[in-house]
């Protein structure tokens, strides 16, 4: 069963969009509580735009380690 967990978290973070999510909750959307539908979804928009605003972010999201796996920077 751990390993099964295991192989899974791994999975998330092969997953490219995983990292982005992951970025968003971490940076705008953890620890809130909203009071409907529209207001999460009100959320989700306005911690979309703050990341497009911040393509060196993007960037940077993108470029994690095991996106580079048996290469040298």
């Amino acid at each position: 069963m751990a390993h099964h967990r295991q192989s899974q978290d791994a999975e998330k973070h092969d997953h490219p969009v995983e990292n982005v999510w992951q970025y968003l909750r971490q940076n705008w959307l953890s620890n809130r509580v909203f009071d409907d539908y529209d207001a999460t979804i009100d959320a989700a928009c306005e911690a979309w735009q703050k990341l497009l605003a911040a393509p060196e972010t993007i960037t940077s999201i993108g470029m994690r380690q095991w996106a580079h796996v048996g290469h040298t920077p």
